[in-house]
């Protein structure tokens, strides 16, 4: 197995700027996800790993060999697509014998790997069938057999599981990181789904318009999300943010309420650019309260309506005009009230420069 690493990659399409300068490394064995929305220049830049598009600039390596000029055949990766683009006319073995009989292997021994992986994957009893013989899960199966089977150095999927039902990707994406851990494999896994980037991943590259936001674990990502576009991206529900001014004596001006800075926070806002702050916090750091009497800084709240969701309970809440969502338990007891009164924990509140967008913590 081997790393993958891009140093200043850039690509376009005409005036189009898919991938704007992007450098990032899959380490040997690491499980490595490429995120973002729609358009971001993700699958893109699995193109160019895959060497499907050739960057106009940067390099790109696969273990400690340049790979810029040589054909996807000579990269010793194999990919795995959304489609899964199994032969149809052929059978499962043969789908899986296709890419061994390419190189020339021995039947005998291609026999033998092929059974080896169908029983790793559990897809023994299929070898007989045809891909329209097969649910969704089972096609994914068989496309992941087909690119193990020929054990190359780096693995690279593009969304394989968003075809799948949603019961079916949740168990799915345990077995492919299980499978993943177990085989060794350098992989690099493009999803527009946070969640699926949270649970699965050893590192997180999160990109927008081409151009790499983050990259770092997903703790870290989650819990020190270096824009307002991170933070508002991973999570759900999203983060909540106010744009605010900075008053004296430390205090931000919401327009709907005002909040005092702590010590540490306020000698860390004075790198702003500007006296303009936004303000985040996630949904599940705030706390509420049923009254005013816990606590002198608490902030009124309407509540605007419930998102009962069985594990957890969204509150809609209005504070001024602005709609915020809060997480709270499930058994949190509304009892007819449509005022409440929510708190910001200091520890738990996120500050950008609102000119830059960059985290200032």
């Amino acid at each position: 197995m081997a790393r993958v690493l891009l140093k200043n990659v850039r690509k376009t399409f005409g005036r189009v700027i898919a991938v704007d300068d992007v450098t990032l490394e899959a380490k040997d064995k690491e499980f490595l996800i490429l995120l973002g929305p729609s358009g971001c220049g993700k699958t893109t830049v699995l193109r160019c790993i895959a060497g499907l598009e050739k960057p106009d600039e940067g390099e790109i390596y696969i273990g400690d060999r340049l790979v810029n000029d040589l054909d996807p055949k000579e990269r010793d990766i194999a990919m795995v697509f959304q489609t899964y683009a199994l032969y149809p006319h052929m059978t499962v073995f043969n789908n899986l014998a296709f890419p061994l009989e390419n190189m020339k292997v021995p039947k005998d021994q291609i026999a033998k790997k092929v059974k080896e992986v169908a029983k790793l994957l559990e897809i023994e009893p299929l070898l007989e069938r045809k891909p329209k013989q097969l649910s969704g899960g089972q096609q994914q199966r068989v496309a992941l057999g087909r690119a193990i089977v020929r054990e190359p150095k780096v693995f690279l999927m593009d969304e394989p599981l968003s075809n799948l039902d949603a019961k079916l990707r949740v168990y799915m994406r345990a077995e492919l990181k299980k499978l993943q851990e177990e085989l060794g494999i350098t992989m690099v896994y493009v999803t527009h789904d946070q969640v699926e980037a949270m649970t699965m991943g050893d590192k997180i590259a999160i990109l927008k318009d081409g151009v790499l936001q983050q990259f770092a674990s997903p703790s870290d990502v989650y819990s020190h999300p270096s824009n307002v576009f991170v933070a508002g991206f991973v999570g759900s529900p999203p983060t909540n943010f106010f744009d605010c001014v900075i008053k004296e004596d430390s205090v931000l001006d919401a327009k709907e309420f005002k909040y005092r800075l702590p010590k540490d926070v306020a000698e860390a806002v004075k790198a702003a650019t500007s006296d303009e702050i936004i303000l985040g916090i996630r949904p599940q750091d705030v706390r509420v309260f049923r009254d005013a009497k816990a606590d002198k800084d608490l902030i009124k709240a309407d509540l605007y309506t419930t998102e009962p969701l069985g594990d957890v309970l969204i509150l809609d809440l209005k504070i001024g005009e602005r709609l915020i969502k809060v997480v709270v338990s499930p058994d949190f007891d509304v009892g007819g009230l449509k005022t409440l009164w929510v708190k910001f924990p200091a520890k738990k509140i996120y500050f950008f420069d609102r000119k830059t967008e960059k985290a200032l913590l």
